[in-house]
């Protein structure tokens, strides 16, 4: 592309930013702007991956408890110990 191309397209898309920031400006302007999906905080996104985890490890210890025949009750007390020890938060 030679450089005239270049000078005429960049005029172009010169011209159509500066017609769109008029648009904006017009009182009562009822412009289609695109704004794509939602914007999800970061606490929410932080709250999601935390219950995946939770879910993750709920799956895995129920794994394990069948895989070892373990009841829940030794199981939750083998955990209310470790955390009495200070093995887990």
């Amino acid at each position: 592309m030679d450089e005239r191309e270049k000078l005429r397209k960049f005029r172009e898309l010169d011209d159509a930013f500066a017609q769109a920031l008029r648009e904006l400006e017009k009182p009562n302007s009822r412009l289609n702007i695109p704004t794509g999906p939602p914007v999800r905080s970061l606490a929410e996104r932080e709250a999601e991956e935390q219950q995946q985890r939770e879910q993750a490890f709920r799956q895995r210890l129920e794994s394990l408890m069948k895989e070892y025949a373990q009841p829940t009750e030794s199981v939750a007390h083998l955990l209310r110990t470790m955390r009495s020890l200070g093995h887990i938060a």
